[in-house]
């Protein structure tokens, strides 16, 4: 019986891969390394809800870069598509592409990282995955064709991933405008009588076990 690949787990190093691009070939994540970056596919060039991502993506290039982070796209177009739809988009919607975008026409990556689900046909789905400086796969989300993905979301995302990372916090519901905590962060679960008792003096909390507290 032909042994079934894993799917990457988060916490895991991200696969390697050697890539086809729109701005040559790449390898992951070596070539990335000391960055963040975001690899996100889509179901197939010349396609409405993808140039909406695509545009949305680019019109906040510039915030990612300013988190350190990289776009990269991907579909099983061959390059040439890739190219044309690049080109399209910059001619007719004046919005340049600035993030690589892979070819992935014999869906090795897809198929290693789990984009392509049967039941919602042969191209890939709406995925992301972050993967931090170390190589580190951070998070993994999967979008119906159907459903344009929140840009706004993945950038919050990543910003919370590098303030966990930074404070040594978790981030609360609809962080920066959580309903109870506001812009503010929670502080880790006390492992001890000890430090329990002690919460309440330092932060301020519902109780001992829910504290929180301001971030620069």
């Amino acid at each position: 019986m032909e042994e079934m690949k894993r799917l990457p787990l988060l916490g895991e190093k991200l696969p390697e891969f050697t890539v086809k691009t729109t701005h040559g070939v790449k390898k992951l994540p070596e070539d990335y390394k000391g960055k963040w970056f975001v690899l996100f596919s889509h179901p197939a060039d010349f396609t409405p809800v993808c140039t909406t991502e695509f545009v949305a993506f680019a019109k906040r290039y510039e915030q990612f870069k300013n988190l350190n982070t990289e776009l990269i796209g991907l579909s099983i177009d061959q390059v040439f598509s890739h190219i044309k739809w690049v080109e399209w988009i910059e001619n007719t919607l004046k919005v340049k592409i600035p993030f690589p975008i892979i070819a992935d026409d014999r869906g090795e990556v897809a198929e290693a990282l789990g984009m392509i689900h049967n039941g919602k046909g042969t191209n890939t789905v709406r995925a992301v995955f972050i993967v931090d400086p170390q190589g580190i796969l951070r998070l993994m989300l999967y979008y119906p064709q159907e459903v344009g993905r929140n840009m706004d979301e993945i950038l919050r995302i990543v910003k919370a991933l590098q303030l966990a990372d930074k404070e040594g916090v978790a981030i609360p519901a609809n962080w920066p405008d959580n309903e109870l905590v506001k812009d503010e962060v929670i502080i880790p679960p006390a492992s001890d009588v000890a430090t329990a008792a002690k919460r309440t003096k330092e932060y301020t909390c519902f109780d001992w076990w829910f504290c929180h507290k301001k971030v620069k």
